[in-house]
């Protein structure tokens, strides 16, 4: 399954999440320390639904959860 909104273009992008280890020095220790960056993906809330077309023809699609909420399509 492709995690592709069909309205806005919306796709799963690539980013990090970064592991730190130690007390801050706020706290009273002797700061953080960055122990290891590992590769993550952010996925959208892309949701399959039925959607009435401008022709009016029904048909599904995978479609992002702001889309819906912002009221971009109209559901069947």
């Amino acid at each position: 399954m492709s995690r592709i909104c069909v309205i806005t273009g919306k796709k799963p992008v690539r980013g990090s999440r970064i592991h730190r280890k130690g007390q801050s020095k706020r706290s009273g220790g002797i700061g953080t320390h960055v122990t290891k960056v590992v590769k993550r993906t952010f996925k959208p809330n892309v949701q399959r639904i039925r959607v009435k077309l401008p022709s009016g023809q029904i048909k599904r699609m995978w479609v992002s959860a702001k889309a819906i909420k912002a009221g971009k399509i109209e559901k069947a």
